[in-house]
């Protein structure tokens, strides 16, 4: 992953006016900056699957040579942008920027649709913050939300496909929250209700970004934030399974092997019921974790992926996270299950898949 710019990213203050919908022409070629030579968007611009990157560590080093603060922000943004309007064009002439203060969208929704989906990024960044007290980063004066909306899901993996390497095989997802050279989010057109669930999750990765934290603790904040902001229906035909039919497939599923890939964050890429299984055993751990928030604040705040969290879990919880995953399974202490970085296989993941 290239390194995390969001900290040159301009949010101008929110006036509550209607979003604006950029009006369709040729994308923009150059950026202009005081004191340095315009840079060429064009020229670096990668081949992503046949979609339009923008080779952000050469406009993060173009944007380092400005002397203004304030100037490189600007800067920054209208590469953004015009990244944005690139990848529009190259996807269709249906695709347009949609802009409302800090919240940019790329879509090929119509304009209340869109409208509608501005808003609900905007609103949803505020609640996150609320209910995430004392761990979300609250908005910055200087960043913005940028989603893009595909249209249909060949689009998106040929998308994200350059996110990932080369060979291997990969779980399915409705939504992404990249954290790469320019941060932003991606999902798939559907109807707002059923994109809402996809935003709020991923927008929760977002404000938890600037923290090393495990994926497991990371996608348990991120399940629970999404399912408090965005409850799912009920389960009217019974097609979900029950309570008790998830804890008896994690008894059989999960063993010291298995969980060691939990912990290092490996398991959430299985391609599997282990992928559906470690959000769940996530989801179930945070939600326990969080009933005493000041104490699991400060286990979060000190939680690092380096150890799957280990060490802030004795420190601030005063219990080992192998015997609170052995509880929750109903199974006795078994020092295997203890976090064992030497025992995994290649650097943890942090999580926001």
């Amino acid at each position: 992953m290239l390194k995390l710019l969001r900290s040159l990213v301009t949010r101008q203050p929110d006036t509550g006016t209607a979003p604006v919908r950029q009006p369709s022409a040729a994308p923009t070629t150059r950026v202009a900056a005081a004191g340095v030579a315009d840079f060429d968007i064009v020229a670096n611009l990668v081949d992503a699957n046949g979609l339009p990157v923008l080779d952000w560590e050469a406009a993060q080093a173009w944007a380092s040579g400005i002397a203004a603060q304030g100037a490189q922000a600007q800067a920054w943004a209208a590469c953004e942008l015009a990244w944005l309007e690139h990848l529009g064009a190259t996807l269709g002439p249906g695709y347009h920027v949609v802009q409302k203060g800090q919240i940019v969208l790329l879509s090929s929704l119509d304009e209340r649709v869109a409208a509608a989906t501005v808003h609900f990024v905007d609103k949803t960044h505020q609640r996150i913050v609320r209910v995430l007290d004392g761990l979300a980063r609250p908005a910055q004066a200087h960043e913005q939300e940028i989603l893009i909306v595909f249209d249909d899901d060949a689009t998106y993996y040929r998308y994200l496909a350059h996110y990932y390497p080369g060979a291997g095989e990969f779980a399915g997802s409705g939504g992404v929250f990249i954290n790469a050279g320019c941060a932003h989010f991606a999902t798939v057109k559907a109807d707002l209700r059923a994109v809402e669930p996809v935003i709020a999750h991923e927008l929760t990765h977002s404000c938890l970004s600037h923290l090393p934290l495990p994926a497991w603790l990371n996608e348990g904040l991120a399940v629970n934030t999404e399912q408090r902001l965005c409850p799912p229906p009920p389960n009217t035909f019974g097609n979900r399974p029950s309570p008790q039919q998830m804890h008896a497939r994690h008894q059989q599923f999960w063993g010291a092997a298995e969980i060691q890939a939990f912990w290092s964050g490996k398991s959430f890429l299985r391609a599997d019921e282990g992928n559906e299984l470690s959000y769940d055993l996530a989801r179930i751990l945070v939600s326990q974790l969080a009933a005493d928030w000041a104490r699991f604040c400060s286990f979060v705040l000190a939680a690092d992926m380096a150890d799957g969290g280990s060490a802030a879990a004795r420190e601030h919880l005063g219990v080992p996270l192998e015997d609170l995953a052995a509880a929750l399974l109903e199974r006795p202490p078994d020092a295997r299950w203890a976090p064992d970085p030497q025992q995994w296989h290649g650097a943890p993941e942090r999580g926001a898949f």
